[in-house]
């Protein structure tokens, strides 16, 4: 094992899970360690009461995984409202692009047993389609998109680099890549990630372990769907804010992705939960600044988020 934990170090992995819960040292641009992150934000309307209550409530929301429904859905004067709001309110927009696996014809993800497979593109076209949906995105002027395909995030770091879309675009390692450890996460970060979404059900010891692996900001649900565990980790996060900085925490409770993030979810009960989402946002910072005084939330709108440029 000696041998192997010498390879270990030499691809600058941590020999084992970190126990000692170190403070990390890295921070957001603006010196800050943590900003707040609200996934299932799938319509215009969504949006405006989620901005309408974070105004109310004095709460910054920095990022929005949005359209998760796939935004394919959306037509283009919905996409084009979406980005003028969130523009206007300077929060970043993390778009979920369509088609991809649950929409194939295949039905191996369906069952069970295949869905440990994972929700990877099925096939060159599927990919593409994908490429094709964040292309028509892009020039609306949207800059942060959701991967959940290894594949797929290596095609747009180089398209990045060729300038096939924009250099600021934000490229977010979804939850369902399914990463758990340090080595997993350099991966993605070594392709190209913006930002990386490990599991939410991992240790402390163990995320602290993957923060000393990457340099790229980590996202971690604080609160995640019944049909994913149903947990809520909202007390662990001032420890989470000082061991993983930069953290975003994702805030998203409901009972399952397939119940809430479809295209007939009604979007006035989206609307609510949105607003809920952003108190529970409150809570989180309160909880935090008790406890560690100097582990600090940016503000709004900073200015080195992928805001929708129109």
């Amino acid at each position: 094992m000696e041998e192997v934990l010498k390879v270990v170090r030499e691809l600058g992995l941590p020999e084992g899970d970190a126990y000692e819960l170190p403070d990390s040292q890295l921070r957001f641009p603006d010196g800050c360690h943590y900003r707040i992150e609200v996934s299932g934000v799938e319509r215009p309307e969504v949006l405006e009461a989620l901005v309408d209550e974070s105004d109310k409530r004095g709460v910054p929301v920095h990022r929005l995984i949005s359209m998760v429904m796939g935004s394919t859905l959306l037509d283009e004067k919905e996409l084009r409202r979406f980005a003028e709001v969130a523009a206007s309110a300077g929060m970043e927009v993390i778009v979920t692009p369509g088609p991809r696996a649950p929409w194939d014809i295949g039905r191996q993800l369906a069952t069970p047993e295949g869905a440990l497979s994972g929700i990877r593109y099925r096939g060159m076209d599927q990919l593409l389609h994908a490429v094709r949906d964040i292309m028509r995105c892009v020039k609306l002027g949207f800059r942060g998109f959701l991967v959940v395909d290894e594949g797929l995030l290596m095609i747009l770091a180089k398209m990045k680099e060729k300038g096939l879309i924009p250099e600021n675009t934000v490229l977010k390692m979804s939850i369902f890549a399914g990463h758990a450890n340090p080595a997993g996460c350099r991966v993605v970060e070594m392709l190209g990630a913006s930002t990386v979404n490990p599991v939410g059900d991992l240790t402390l010891p163990a995320l602290a372990a993957i923060r000393k692996a990457i340099k790229i900001p980590m996202d971690f649900h604080v609160y995640l769907f019944d049909s994913w565990g149903g947990f809520n980790r909202i007390y662990d996060a001032p420890d989470v804010a000082r061991m993983c900085a930069p953290v975003y925490f994702k805030i998203e409770p409901g009972p399952s992705v397939a119940q809430l993030y479809r295209q007939w979810a009604p979007p006035q009960h989206l609307a609510w939960l949105a607003r809920e989402k952003v108190k529970y946002a409150e809570i989180l910072i309160e909880i935090i600044r008790e406890k560690y005084p100097n582990v600090k939330v940016s503000g709004k709108a900073p200015k080195d988020l992928a805001v929708p440029e129109v």
